[in-house]
């Protein structure tokens, strides 16, 4: 698997599985009507910002990240990462390769830390996921998330020193 910047030629490869996962309500805050053409403005974001495709051997995009600084002005110390998994290639490792991805980038970028600020906690994948890399749940926003079976559910803050 290589992990490369994203294009805009990408995009009509992320675009099934985004959509997908966005519409399903059940792990993102975006609304779930997200058009488009926002939703590749809101995902491929420009530098400083970073958002990466993981593709196979032959180019396949098995899913993407986008990783940005957290917070502004005295806060821009610390980053954040997003990441979504074409549900056709979970479970080979894709999510945990971003992961890591992102942590090195914001690393080496100078960030001290990284905060992920809405994190469902019925996404066990993901918060075991992120705690395996060494995330810590800082707080819970209780029922801060409508699943759209589970209900009222909390977000986790999670946090990770860098």
């Amino acid at each position: 698997m290589l992990i490369r910047k994203a294009t805009p030629e990408d995009w009509p490869a992320i675009w099934p599985f985004f959509r997908d996962i966005v519409t399903a309500g059940e792990t993102f805050t975006y609304p779930l009507e997200l058009g488009e053409e926002d939703a590749k403005g809101w995902w491929l974001v420009p530098e400083p910002s970073r958002s990466v495709v993981a593709v196979d051997d032959v180019g396949t995009v098995l899913g993407t990240a986008k990783m940005n600084r957290n917070h502004m002005g005295n806060g821009s110390h610390v980053a954040s990462a997003s990441y979504m998994v074409d549900p056709r290639h979970s479970g080979r490792g894709v999510g945990r390769a971003l992961c890591e991805y992102t942590v090195d980038w914001a690393r080496t970028a100078g960030y001290r830390a990284m905060q992920f600020n809405a994190v469902v906690e019925t996404n066990t994948r993901a918060v075991r996921l992120y705690r395996s890399i060494g995330f810590e749940i800082i707080g819970t926003l209780p029922e801060g998330f409508n699943h759209p079976t589970e209900g009222y559910v909390g977000l986790h803050i999670m946090h990770k020193a860098l």
